[in-house]
């Protein structure tokens, strides 16, 4: 396999690709003012590559440091009309083959930013910065498929002659905040489970008045934050060592990227109260007219008063009520079992392998390698579930 994709390397599959292959740039050596200007016009949110979380994440957070980026610009002026943040897939998955995959930026969504104006160019700008740094396939990992980008760079592929080809998929939960709260509440979860989720908000008002608060600026988000970290780390994620304080490159990066992202306010945090006590707190990413649920912690201690839920009812209240928010992307696993009942909404999300040649040997390999893994990774996950029974 290593001698097939170094064959590969030296014996490109066409004249075009035949220039010295060039790497990508480094994530931190493109303008942050650029980027910002192209996630105003990008032609489908993701707040999880907002330049302010993104290079957060590639500065420190734990196995996401270090990533690089394949940049496309306007052929007319150095307009930033595209960026996809990478790293090899080697890196990845410890796969030795030619490939590049999309940077994971701690939020399950990977879609690159490609301009509303230009997508088109955009996408195969992008294709060919990846052609131009040897790679012979790109991974896209968490892709929203039906999403705008993922249209975008299909229709490239068309043009082209290439198709990719879906690695695995999966339908997660989303909210249609245009729609009124109440209403949608009780056609998700039924009169009879508000009834006794009223019974047990009134259960928890014995510790205290419930209140329901939003953090926004930066001083005040500062302060949330920490109550989230503390509450995140309270429960089973801190026994299992993964609540992100635990980790000092994890800690850096949110203490660095929720403050950044206030400031232009895209992020949010949003707290449950019973008296002094937070009970739940959650961060909340913000993308042109879409949130995105990152995080949710809660004090265990509450577990009987549903203190997640109870949460997530409030705030799926006051994005309803925002006329800034369309929508939001709860970035949770498929079949959550908090998340799915309360938002009905639902899109596939998918991870996508790309040719970048026609008729390419490498890619094939990429795909029986890649296939092989995710085989092996279910194996895994079907013998850790049944040992847990």
């Amino acid at each position: 396999m290593v001698d097939i994709a170094h064959q590969a390397a030296i014996n490109p599959a066409s004249a075009r690709d035949a220039a010295p292959a060039r790497a990508p740039v480094p994530l931190a050596a493109i303008d942050p003012g650029q980027w910002r200007a192209l996630a105003q016009r990008a032609v489908e949110p993701n707040g999880y590559y907002l330049p302010a979380w993104e290079l957060a994440v590639s500065a420190s957070a734990r196995g996401r440091t270090n990533a690089s980026a394949l940049p496309a610009f306007d052929g007319s002026s150095p307009r930033l009309i595209g960026l996809m943040p990478v790293i090899s897939l080697w890196r990845a998955l410890k796969i030795p083959l030619p490939a590049l995959v999309s940077a994971h930026p701690y939020g399950t969504l990977c879609s690159p930013l490609l301009d509303r104006d230009a997508s088109l160019e955009a996408a195969t700008r992008l294709l060919q910065q990846a052609r131009d740094a040897g790679a012979h396939a790109l991974v896209l990992n968490d892709v929203a498929l039906d999403g705008a980008a993922m249209q975008s760079l299909n229709q490239v592929l068309s043009r082209d002659g290439l198709k990719p080809r879906i690695l695995s998929s999966y339908i997660r939960a989303s909210l249609d905040a245009t729609q009124d709260a109440d209403a949608m509440l009780r056609d998700a979860l039924g009169a009879k489970k508000l009834k006794e989720l009223r019974r047990q908000r009134h259960r928890l008002e014995e510790h205290g008045p419930v209140a329901f608060e939003v953090a926004r600026s930066p001083d005040e988000i500062k302060l949330a934050l920490e109550t989230f970290l503390q509450l995140e780390a309270s429960g089973w994620k801190g026994k299992r060592g993964t609540a992100l304080v635990q980790h000092d490159g994890d800690a850096a990066f949110i203490r660095r990227a929720v403050p950044a992202l206030a400031e232009t306010a895209q992020c949010e945090i949003v707290t449950l109260r019973a008296g002094t006590t937070p009970v739940a707190a959650g961060i909340v990413l913000r993308h042109q007219d879409r949130a995105f649920f990152f995080k949710l912690g809660v004090d265990e201690r509450f577990a009987r008063h549903s203190p997640g839920v109870q949460l997530t009812l409030d705030l799926t209240r006051h994005l309803c009520a925002d006329p800034a928010i369309a929508s939001a992307d709860s970035t949770a696993s498929a079949d959550h079992p908090m998340i799915n009942p309360i938002w009905r909404g639902r899109f596939a999300i998918g991870d996508v392998l790309i040719p970048l040649r026609r008729n390419d040997p490498v890619v094939a390999l990429i795909h029986a390698a890649l296939v092989g893994l995710n085989a092996a990774h279910e194996t895994a996950r079907r013998v850790v579930r049944r040992l847990r029974k």
